[in-house]
């Protein structure tokens, strides 16, 4: 069965001998480099169609990716899921209203609240000690929010995050419909493409997506996890509550209008491939990684989280965990390894996979490493990765981790630590992680956010200033600031700028990350509104 329809109905309009006197201005008879699809690169003439009035090819080709991932509506989008983000958020919270959101959610969130002036109520999921990543967002914070601002429009949660960590969406998709006037919940999933497919053939192996669990806009980049090219992505619709015409009228408003043809087909190849062989696919994927899994059970030197011996259980505030990332760093207990060298840092451990083992990381932050996986990974390239983990980690000098070996809690209720005396959290995963001497405020996390004292929009529009980083701490930042990849702001306009933060930034420049500044003001500066200090006085203590 012939599953690349789009493809095969561009090629018989390339076949047609009709003469392009139209746009692009190559013609399809001039590649602009050797091996681009030029051919495919056709505008909206007769014969193919208008993604955004899609009526014909793309309409037919957006609807079996629908029937795929079991949506009531998809739309295919070639500007990235920064694109949908930007569309669903605009579509689910008019201007001016009041929306709850994740504070570890992508920048191109924060862009859509910005232009919304949208007021915020930030939720800050907690952290996991061990590798100082974001956990689930705690579905009683939803509740608590929802129940003290009825007025809100909309939910925007991260799931799974650029770490892998997925949030309850079905118990927080059930309060958010569940009140007077519903809550539409929006789902940055663009990590999580794969999820919610070919569930049965794998045994629940991958956890379920948020289409199935109840969000109402979910938004995916088909080339983070799927087969299909850098830049495409998805924007599926579910439910009643939001109208497919107002999506479609924001993605008007944040798509180009003239879509390309190459990417538009690379969906619909995605979606044929899949249809194809994505069972088979699926499965061989589940038993790389649990191959991967049992390879590195034993691995001295490095913790490898949610894998070998690792599990969700371990994570106190994790909900669930895409087996698909493979996240991991080293494990110390001070002493120099057997070679009498000091220990070796995650920058070395990067430069060596690359170097010596041919492998190339999605991402290094701090002492943690990624590496993505996909259904179209080589099994061997799982093996080489298990092989320069065992052989770099055979010299060190390893204080063996206590783990849980079940996986009872991979679909559980998040579990918080417990209360101290002082009002503070702790658990037995931190005491250790400090009694090794390791730092939870290191470059792996975010920093803990100040206090918000003005939206975005409010405080870019605002005079502002620069200021030596160091003489900025108590003052409100009017630019963005984030480490990319993930593309998470660790400082976002309108907060007041705190010693954590600070401490953050040097522990980046510390472990070679790089942040990113929007204002662009020379190294070592912050852009902060130009006030007096005691104008906050005047602001009020009011959480935007």
């Amino acid at each position: 069965m012939n599953e690349f329809i789009l493809q095969k109905q561009l090629q018989d309009y390339v076949n047609s001998g009709l003469y392009p006197f139209h746009m692009p201005g190559h013609k399809r008879r001039m590649s602009p480099a050797p091996g681009l699809p030029y051919a495919w690169d056709v505008t909206e003439v007769s014969g193919s169609d208008d993604l955004h009035h899609a009526e014909g090819i793309l309409r037919e080709a957006m609807e079996r990716t629908a029937a795929l991932f079991g949506a009531a509506r998809t739309w295919y989008l070639v500007g990235g899921s920064t694109c949908g983000n930007l569309a669903a958020i605009r579509a689910a919270a008019p201007a001016g209203s009041e929306v709850i959101a994740a504070r570890n959610c992508h920048k191109s969130v924060y862009h859509a609240i910005e232009l919304g002036g949208l007021r915020v109520h930030w939720i800050e999921p907690p952290l996991d000690p061990v590798f100082g990543v974001y956990g689930s967002v705690p579905v009683r914070e939803v509740e608590r929010l929802l129940r003290e601002h009825p007025g809100v429009r909309a939910v925007i949660l991260t799931s799974p995050t650029y770490e892998g960590v997925l949030s309850d969406i079905r118990s927080i998709a059930a309060l958010c419909h569940d009140r007077e006037h519903p809550a539409a919940l929006v789902v940055d999933e663009a990590h999580g493409a794969h999820l919610g497919l070919f569930t049965q053939e794998t045994d629940g192996f991958f956890p379920v997506g948020a289409v199935a669990c109840g969000a109402d806009l979910v938004i995916q980049s088909a080339h983070k996890t799927l087969p299909s090219l850098t830049q495409t992505a998805l924007l599926h619709l579910q439910g009643k509550l939001l109208s497919p015409e107002e999506v479609e009228r924001q993605l008007e408003v944040f798509e180009t209008s003239s879509p390309s043809y190459p990417l538009l087909a690379s969906l619909d190849g995605c979606t044929g491939i899949l249809r194809e062989r994505g069972a088979e696919l699926f499965r061989a994927w589940k038993e790389k990684l649990l191959h991967f899994d049992r390879q590195t059970a034993l691995i001295p030197g490095w913790r490898v989280l949610c894998h070998g011996r690792d599990s969700v259980g371990n994570h106190p505030d994790f909900y669930a965990y895409d087996p698909g990332k493979i996240l991991f760093r080293r494990e110390w207990d001070g002493k120099v390894g057997q070679d009498g060298k000091n220990r070796q840092d995650a920058q070395e451990s990067e430069e060596i996979l690359r170097t010596r083992y041919r492998i190339e990381l999605e991402m290094r932050c701090g002492e943690n490493l990624l590496a993505m996986t996909s259904c179209c990974d080589d099994e061997a390239a799982l093996d080489t990765l298990a092989r320069a983990l065992q052989e770099m980690g055979e010299n060190t000098a390893f204080q063996e981790p206590e783990l849980r070996d079940d996986d009872s809690q991979r679909n559980g209720e998040c579990r918080s630590p417990e209360p101290q005396d002082d009002g503070s959290q702790s658990c037995d995963v931190c005491e250790a992680a400090c009694s090794r001497g390791e730092d939870a405020s290191c470059a792996s996390r975010l920093p803990v956010q100040g206090m918000a004292w003005m939206t975005i929009a409010q405080a870019l529009a605002r005079p502002r200033r620069f200021l030596p980083e160091q003489q900025a701490e108590g003052k409100i930042a009017a630019e963005y600031v984030w480490a990319y990849p993930p593309g998470v702001p660790v400082l976002a306009p309108g907060e007041e700028v705190t010693a954590d933060y600070l401490r953050y930034a040097a522990a980046c420049r510390s472990a070679g990350t790089r942040l990113y500044h929007s204002a662009r003001g020379a190294q070592g500066e912050l852009c902060v509104v130009q006030s007096a200090d005691a104008e906050k006085d005047c602001l009020g203590r009011e959480t935007v």
